[in-house]
Formats: C-alpha cells, sequence, structure tokens
C-alpha cells in the first residue's frame, strides 16, 4: 500500500470504507435491502453526512472522504456524492444551505452531482443557492458554478417560484446579478402569476427591480391572477420609489423608436 494511500485510510472512518466495500459489490441489493445492508447503509449514511453536510463541515475532510472513495471503491463515487437523506437532501443541499462554498465546490468538481435533485421540500441546490448571502469573489465563483450546471429555471414544487423569484424576495443583490448573468427567465410567472419584478415591488427592493429593469427583457405589463401589475402592487404597499421607477420606465419606452429586432 502507497504511503499517501495508508495515511489516507487512517484519517477516513473504517466503518465508512468498509460500509463502501461491501455496497460496492451488492449495488443491486440496494434498493430492496436486507436486514445486514440496511445496517451497512446507516453506517455509510451517517457518516458521509456528517462529514459533509454539517454547519461546519471541512472541506479537507470532505476531500479526504471523496479521495478514498475514488481509491477504494471509483464505482460507488456516484452513488456516495447523490446520497440523499428522508428530507430528499444531499451534501450538496445542505453545503449550499449553509453557505459552505469550499464544500460545494468539491462537490461540484466531481463532475458527479444531480444539480436538479429536489427535496422533499420541493428545492433543488440551486434554489437554496439564490437564498444565500454569497458576496466574496471566491464564493461567488463557485455559485455561478453551480448555477451553469443546474437548471436556473426549474421551479419549486409548492409555489412555483423559480430561483430568481427566491433571489429578489430575499433582497440576494449578488445572487439576482449571477443569475441574470446565467441567463434566467426574468419573466417567468409563479403559480399566483407573480414575477421577480412583482417580487422587488411587493417587498421595496428598489435596486434590484432597477437590474430587472435594465436587461431589457423585462415584461413590466404582465398581470398576476388577482389581475395587479408589478407597477400596482408597488402602489398597493406605498414603495414610491419603486412606482416612479416603473412609471420613468414606461415613459422611456414609449419614447424609444422600435428596433431593428422589434420590426421582425
Amino acid at each position: 500500500m502507497m504511503e499517501d494511500e495508508k495515511w489516507l485510510k487512517e484519517k477516513v472512518d473504517k466503518g465508512f470504507i468498509d460500509a463502501c466495500l461491501y455496497v460496492k459489490d451488492r449495488m443491486e441489493e440496494v434498493s430492496s435491502p436486507d436486514k445486514e445492508m440496511r445496517q451497512v447503509l446507516v453506517v455509510l449514511y451517517q457518516e458521509w453526512f456528517r462529514v459533509s453536510s454539517q454547519k461546519d463541515s471541512q472541506a479537507d475532510t470532505v476531500r479526504l472522504y471523496l479521495r478514498q472513495v475514488g481509491l477504494t471503491t471509483p464505482t460507488l463515487l456516484p452513488y456516495v456524492v447523490n446520497l440523499t437523506d428522508g428530507n430528499g437532501n444531499m451534501a450538496l443541499h445542505y453545503s449550499v444551505s449553509h453557505s459552505n462554498f469550499p464544500v460545494v465546490k468539491l462537490l461540484l468538481d466531481t463532475g458527479l452531482c444531480e444539480t436538479d435533485n429536489v427535496n422533499k421540500a420541493g428545492y433543488t441546490p440551486v434554489m437554496l443557492a439564490a437564498l444565500t448571502a454569497a458576496e466574496s469573489p471566491d464564493d461567488l465563483e463557485v455559485a455561478q458554478q453551480l448555477l451553469r450546471l443546474g437548471d436556473v429555471n426549474a421551479r419549486s414544487r409548492q409555489a412555483g417560484q423559480t430561483a430568481l423569484m427566491l433571489a429578489v424576495s430575499h433582497g440576494r443583490v449578488a445572487m439576482v446579478k449571477l443569475l441574470l448573468s446565467c441567463g434566467t427567465d426574468v419573466n417567468a410567472q409563479d403559480r399566483e402569476g407573480s414575477t421577480a419584478l412583482m417580487c422587488a415591488s411587493e417587498h421595496g427592493h428598489t435596486h434590484i427591480a432597477r437590474l430587472l429593469l435594465e436587461t431589457g427583457r423585462c415584461e413590466t405589463s404582465l398581470v398576476d391572477k388577482n389581475g395587479h401589475t408589478a407597477l400596482s402592487v408597488a402602489e398597493g404597499a406605498s414603495h414610491q420609489d419603486i412606482v416612479d421607477l416603473l412609471k420613468a420606465h414606461a415613459e422611456t419606452q414609449a419614447s424609444d423608436p422600435p428596433s431593428a429586432t422589434d420590426l421582425l
């Protein structure tokens, strides 16, 4: 055994390695496990989520575990990376939720993450990323990596909201900018017919409303199921800055000559 391989084994929980070796040769039994397999899977699940999915999970430790699985049971790596717990969450869901971007990067860099997996609450890792306060260049780079790998226009199961709507509602300016740069649909509507612009109007996020309008793709005349536009939502919520912004935008649009694409 090579020195670094031996060192790895000493650092990684032996019960976890043994569980990986056991499962590797019996993958067909995982979907309908007997008592022994269930016991082995409990060890595998508990150790993986303990190492990868806590608020204080360390990237160096996760790297060791990924490397060890890659060395001893490489065919099991996709299975381990995408393990889901009772709530349908993978390590990726948890590390994104905890804004633990060094761990997020490690998971994404395996090239094996099922980035559009929906948890039982109806959210993908991309949607959870939209709620994070990622601001440092390193964190934003990892967040962008996730957005490019996942479906930025996927909708949450319950309300039908997109990642952009979630980022807008929570005032996550940096994530809004990232999502816009990744080609998200600015005019998507949720189950109630609300758009991202309506969310900004409701919550009083003037800067975000301006960002949405500046894309040149924002349709301000869309109405929700109650017949409200972004303007009437802003008026109803008494957000005068956004009312003024939307009215000024409408005047600019009315006075602009048609572009070449408008005439096609």
